[in-house]
C-alpha cells in the first residue's frame, strides 16, 4: 500500500491513539463491503483502512514509519544515503574501503544485510499483528447472545460468539485469529468492535429494557390485562384503572439477561393512551356529561413562558 496511512484515516500526523481508533471505526463501518453491496470499490477501501490502522495502532511501527524506516506497507526502506547492493557489486575494486578508519560508512556489511533481509534480520521471530474489525449485530442477538459470522475484507470468515447483554462499543477478542506470526512466534488476535443495531420496539437503558405500549382509552380508564412483548416472549400485564400516558409499569427480571455476574435487569412498560378511530358514543357521553371534570390539564403552563 503506497498511500499515506494518515491520509487514508483522515487524521493529522500528531493524532492520538484515541483519534486514530475513532477515525478507523467510523470509516470501517461506512466502507464495509457488507454495507455497500453495489460498490465494487468498497472492499479495496476497507482493506486500505484496515492496513492503515494496523500500522498506526502499533506504536513501534508508527515510529518507524514516521522516521522513514518503513513504508506504508511495513516494508523496509534503505537508510538515507545507502546505495543498493548492486551498486557495491559493480563499483571499482576497493571503493567500499575508502572511508577513514573507525567510520563504518553507509555501505558496510550491516547495510548490505539490511537491504537483503530487512532490519530485523533473517529468520527473526515476531508475534503477528492484531487485526481490527467492525461488526453490527441485531438488537435481540446482542441481548440474548448468538453466534454471528463476520466476512473478512482480506477473505475468509470468522464465527463470532456474542455473549448475552453486549453493548455498542464493546470489543471482542478472538485469540490467534489475527495476522500470522513470523518464525515460531504466535499469530495476533482479531479485535472486533461491536455495534448493536436499534430495535423498533425495545430501548436499552443500562440493564433495563424500555418499551412504549399503546393502550385504548377504555383500557386506561377501566384497567385491563393486555399482552406485552419482552425479550423472553409475550407476557400478560395488568394495567391499573385510571392509568395515564407516561405511566411506567415494571416487569421484574424481564430486562437484559443475567450474565458475567450481573443480575437480570427489569423491563419498564411506558403507557401511551391512544384515542383510536372516532367513537361517537364516547363523544356523545362527554358532550352530555352533567358534571365535567374541574381539573385543568394545562395548569402551570401560563407561568412557564
Amino acid at each position: 500500500m503506497a498511500d499515506d496511512p494518515y491520509q487514508i484515516l483522515g487524521v493529522p500526523r500528531d493524532a492520538t491513539e484515541k483519534q486514530i481508533r475513532s477515525a478507523f471505526l467510523k470509516l470501517a463501518k461506512s466502507s464495509h463491503p457488507d454495507l455497500n453491496p453495489g460498490d465494487p470499490g468498497a472492499e479495496a477501501r476497507f482493506k486500505a483502512i484496515n492496513a492503515a490502522h494496523a500500522l498506526l495502532s502499533d506504536p513501534a511501527a508508527r515510529e518507524r514509519f514516521d522516521r522513514g524506516e518503513i513504508d506504508a506497507a511495513g516494508q523496509e526502506r534503505p537508510p538515507p544515503g545507502a546505495r543498493p547492493y548492486r551498486a557495491h557489486a559493480e563499483s571499482a575494486a576497493g571503493s567500499r574501503y575508502r572511508h577513514a578508519a573507525g567510520d563504518a560508512g553507509d555501505d558496510d556489511l550491516g547495510d548490505i544485510l539490511s537491504e537483503l533481509f530487512g532490519a530485523r534480520g533473517a529468520g527473526g521471530a515476531r508475534r503477528g499483528r492484531d487485526r481490527h474489525y467492525a461488526l453490527t449485530i441485531p438488537f435481540l442477538d446482542a441481548m440474548r447472545g448468538a453466534t454471528e459470522r463476520l466476512t473478512l475484507p482480506e477473505g475468509g470468515e470468522l464465527d463470532v460468539h456474542i455473549p448475552p447483554g453486549i453493548e455498542s462499543g464493546q470489543q471482542l477478542r478472538l485469540r490467534g485469529k489475527g495476522e500470522a506470526g513470523r518464525g515460531d512466534a504466535p499469530p495476533g488476535d482479531a479485535l472486533i468492535e461491536i455495534t448493536v443495531a436499534p430495535h423498533k420496539l425495545f430501548r436499552r437503558v443500562g440493564r433495563d429494557i424500555h418499551l412504549d405500549l399503546p393502550v385504548s382509552v377504555s383500557e386506561a380508564v377501566l384497567g385491563a390485562r393486555v399482552p406485552v412483548p419482552t425479550l423472553d416472549g409475550r407476557v400478560m400485564l395488568t394495567i391499573p384503572p385510571g392509568s395515564d400516558t407516561g405511566t411506567r409499569l415494571r416487569l421484574r427480571g424481564k430486562g437484559v439477561p443475567a450474565s458475567g455476574g450481573q443480575p437480570a435487569g427489569d423491563a419498564y412498560v411506558i403507557l401511551q393512551v391512544v384515542l383510536g378511530p372516532a367513537d361517537e358514543e364516547l363523544a356523545a357521553f362527554l358532550r352530555n356529561r352533567h358534571n365535567p371534570p374541574s381539573w385543568n390539564p394545562r395548569a402551570g403552563l401560563e407561568d412557564a413562558a
